[in-house]
């Protein structure tokens, strides 16, 4: 890679590791599920406007949008209403074992002793996690996983869809997201008018940092760079999202880091990494295909 992509895929995995600081932050004024509508509600005003409707790909979009939507990110920042964001980008990362067993479910892929070896440690970094004397309760962390899992198949679901631009599938998904968001919010949540009057700049600068930075800037960067270079130039630096998470947290918000998180942290991150390898081999065997 050329030292200016380089630099835009570490502005991409930045902004994204930054993101659950920015989200932590907004949760002060805004709660989870409304953060979330809010967020899926500008990127669809600032998106579908100016692109195509997807035609014969609707029906699988509205699916991806109940994963990605409800299911990710809604768990995701109800998790983090009481989990820090440190911990929460070093959990968040299972979305990848969880991603080797559906490859070796659907693809047939075989996980190999490495691959167990590579599950296993992740699962037993997070495991670990969910032992620090910080953490709140198991609960939040179980919403983690569940989100995880989440993201592994509506990866499944984006192969489905077929070839798309990046920003039309982000704006269409979240089209058809936010208003299973909104019921959610409705149901759980109350006094949502009341929040969102008495929001301040760090309820309203989350929203708009998820939705323009996290979501369509850093998400098209990393579509347009997958697209320019061979998988295992790129893919490799998300393994620094769980680095910038744990950084921004203790930096920013002042979080503790013992060793249940350096350790559960370097856990999950080896694990990761040594599963990525071979799912970046079936992705380079499916494209020869």
């Amino acid at each position: 890679m050329t030292w200016k992509d380089t630099l835009w895929a570490t502005v991409v995995i930045l902004a994204w590791g930054f993101n659950f600081v920015v989200v932590k932050i907004g949760m002060a004024e805004l709660p989870p599920l409304l953060l979330t509508t809010l967020r899926l509600a500008l990127v669809a005003v600032m998106v579908v406007p100016f692109t195509h409707r997807p035609r014969g790909k609707l029906g699988l979009i509205a699916l991806l949008a109940l994963l990605l939507g409800a299911g990710h990110f809604g768990l995701l920042f109800i998790a983090m209403r009481t989990m820090d964001a440190a911990s929460a980008s070093i959990a968040i990362q299972l979305t990848v074992p969880f991603s080797a067993l559906l490859a070796a479910l659907l693809y047939g892929e075989k996980l190999g002793l490495r691959g167990i070896l590579g599950m296993a440690m992740a699962y037993a970094g997070v495991a670990l996690l969910a032992g620090e004397p910080h953490h709140p309760d198991l609960f939040s962390m179980l919403l983690i996983v569940l989100s995880a899992a989440c993201w592994a198949l509506a990866n499944v679901v984006i192969k489905r869809i077929g070839p798309i631009h990046p920003l039309t599938l982000t704006g269409w998904m979240a089209l058809a997201g936010f208003p299973q968001l909104l019921i959610l919010s409705f149901l759980f949540e109350d006094h949502q008018m009341q929040w969102i009057r008495n929001a301040g700049w760090m309820g309203w600068g989350a929203v708009a940092y998820t939705a323009v930075i996290a979501s369509m800037l850093a998400y098209s960067l990393w579509c347009w760079l997958i697209a320019k270079y061979p998988v295992n130039k790129v893919v490799p630096f998300t393994l620094l999202n769980p680095v910038i998470g744990i950084a921004s947290g203790v930096l920013v918000l002042g979080e503790p880091l013992g060793w249940h998180k350096l350790v559960g942290g370097g856990l999950t991150v080896l694990g990761v990494a040594v599963i990525q390898i071979r799912l970046l081999r079936l992705f380079v065997r499916m494209r020869r295909i």
